[in-house]
């Protein structure tokens, strides 16, 4: 159990050196932070900042740009509901119209993005708090079993008890973690096919 302890010691002690090349300590995903995405990291069509700021006026276009920002919604069946609505257009207004459509999909993702991204932070702060109690945790272990005294049993179940199940959440909470991290680049990801879909109609 000792040594057990003891590598596990080793393994957090590990962590904060790791994240050290990081500029946000409570970035925990390998993949670069970017806290929040401009319009034009996918897009290149149309100015969009009136469309940004009028899109929800637009009732069809907003309908739309919810629809085809959900994730339950398979990329594959946008165009079909893209090109029902760019054949309803007029040609004077359909640059417009579409470009608000591309707003609406901007702001639900990336405002989806940014909670997902937040959360991590929340969620890293909280693995850090549960990796200083399992290093207390540990040590006081280690006094118990190399104190001179005869080691109090009942003591040494407690704690090494406590470790057990602190050191499972812990490390439960770390491979879900990878998992969290790919959402926002699956989020960039969706609304970039999207974008590219939206831009080919113009």
């Amino acid at each position: 159990m000792l040594r057990s302890t003891l590598a596990t010691l080793l393994v957090l002690a590990a962590v904060p050196a790791l994240a050290q090349p990081k500029p946000d300590s409570d970035w925990p995903c390998a993949q670069r932070k970017v806290s929040t995405l401009g319009p034009g990291a996918v897009w290149t069509g149309p100015d969009p900042t009136q469309a940004l700021a009028e899109w929800g006026n637009d009732t069809d276009a907003a309908l739309l740009a919810q629809k085809i920002a959900s994730r339950r919604l398979p990329l594959d069946e946008v165009d079909g509901l893209l090109d029902a609505f760019t054949a309803k257009l007029d040609k004077a207004e359909k640059d417009a119209r579409l470009t608000r459509v591309f707003a609406g999909v901007f702001e639900v993702l990336n405002g989806e993005r940014d909670k997902v991204v937040a959360g991590i932070g929340r969620y890293a702060r909280g693995q850090k708090v549960m990796a200083e109690r399992i290093r207390d945790e540990a040590g006081r272990i280690s006094e118990v079993k190399t104190a001179p005294d005869v080691p109090d049993t009942k003591e040494l179940a407690e704690i090494e008890s406590r470790f057990n199940w602190d050191k499972r959440i812990f490390q439960e909470r770390s491979q879900s973690l990878t998992y969290v991290c790919e959402v926002p680049t699956l989020l960039e990801q969706r609304l970039g096919a999207i974008a590219k879909k939206i831009q080919a109609r113009l």
